[in-house]
């Protein structure tokens, strides 16, 4: 009475049918020039420029929430 353990799968995976309707019908992009390898190199900057604010952003937080800290615990 041994059963095989059942392949969990996420809710949003699908099965048999949305494999092969993504593969042969769907598939990558390759009608937009650049889709796949990541649009423009001007894109790409943009991009790059983008995260990098995000990160200083982050960073900034950071560091006002740890000066924050030292004010509390030095008070």
């Amino acid at each position: 009475m041994s059963e095989d353990p059942k392949e969990t799968r996420s809710a949003g995976e699908g099965g048999r049918f949305w494999r092969f309707a993504y593969k042969y019908l769907a598939g990558p992009a390759e009608g937009v020039p650049g889709a796949v390898y990541g649009g423009s190199a001007e894109a790409r900057e943009g991009w790059k420029r983008d995260l990098e604010n995000r990160k200083r952003y982050s960073r900034e937080q950071r560091e006002r929430k740890r000066a924050a800290r030292e004010a509390r615990r030095d008070s």
